[in-house]
């Protein structure tokens, strides 16, 4: 198991007073963490919401002293008035080409009519800059949108975190409890990238009050292969597993383009054959972040593998 390289960067953060960070998404996973880390850092969260808009993260997050402006995602003015003031615009929205492509598009002409300097798109994965287009539909996405964002008036930046970490307790069969396998494709030796959604949502927090970021940042709470997988859930488990080779990833290819014609669900982020994409993706190697900026801002508590397995069992 191999932990976070650690590279020369320093600390580069320079937040300024009366920092006001504009914040879409904040009711979901990655939204509500990224506006509680960004009040802890002492930035004022103005969080944008639709109209009707009813939650319990709402009542939480206002508690905080998180402010809610109600909006219509697609009325230009509203939103303008809404980016108001913005110090960065941090985009944590979910979605198909109607919310990564549509509406952040609205967010971004808001925020350059409204004079914000900085905008931070809802990318959040591996580096799908290295990946051939039609690889991955939800990264296509993000392709298409900040062909724009590049284009705009605007400092902008993505922050590609590999897979979420905690995706492994389940989500990704990779880890498989009942039989203490670790499935696999291709080979067992290529390093993976995993960042928490916590770590990821900390470290956006930090990059939405540094003016000086650039265009991409990459982080990974852990960088591992399979062996390394094995190990942690070995530990975590305190029972020995195994690995399983379910074949080479031309095989993975096939599987995922049977699946997609039988389960097309054109209509929803994350069938099951989007996640083999993501995994036929990072088994290639051609998305691995590199170099590393984790240690861009100190402090971060960056957790591994194992801890996130470990976590999973209480």
């Amino acid at each position: 198991m191999e932990h976070v390289p650690q590279d020369e960067q320093k600390q580069t953060e320079n937040p300024t007073q009366d920092q006001v960070v504009i914040l879409a998404g904040a009711t979901g996973n990655l939204g509500h963490r990224v506006a509680v880390h960004l009040l802890a850092a002492g930035s004022a969260v103005k969080a944008l919401v639709r109209k009707g808009s009813n939650s319990a993260a709402l009542e939480t997050l206002g508690q905080q002293g998180v402010q809610f402006v109600e909006v219509d995602f697609a009325n230009p003015d509203e939103l303008k008035a809404a980016c108001k003031g913005g110090s960065c615009l941090v985009s944590a929205l979910s979605g198909l080409s109607d919310v990564i492509i549509d509406v952040q598009t609205n967010l971004l002409d808001a925020a350059v009519s409204a004079g914000v300097p900085r905008f931070i798109p809802s990318d959040y994965c591996i580096d799908y800059t290295k990946l051939q287009e039609g690889s991955n539909r939800n990264l296509d996405l993000r392709r298409q949108f900040n062909k724009r964002l590049n284009q705009a008036p605007i400092a902008a930046t993505s922050i590609l975190n590999g897979m979420f970490t905690d995706l492994l307790t389940g989500q990704a069969p990779i880890i498989i409890q009942g039989i203490k396998r670790v499935v696999y494709w291709g080979s067992a030796e290529q390093l993976l990238d995993f960042t928490t959604t916590e770590n990821t949502a900390e470290f956006t927090a930090r990059a939405a009050m540094d003016a000086t970021t650039p265009r991409y940042l990459r982080i990974a709470g852990e960088v591992t292969n399979i062996k390394g997988l094995q190990k942690s859930a070995s530990a975590a488990s305190g029972k020995t597993f195994q690995l399983l080779r379910a074949g080479g990833l031309g095989g993975l290819q096939r599987m995922i383009n049977i699946t997609r014609f039988l389960l097309p669900k054109k209509k929803e982020v994350f069938p099951p054959w989007q996640g083999m994409q993501y995994m036929h993706n990072m088994f290639t190697g051609r998305p691995k972040l590199t170099p590393l900026d984790n240690d861009r801002y100190p402090g971060i508590h960056w957790t591994s593998v194992e801890e996130v397995l470990q976590n999973a069992k209480k």
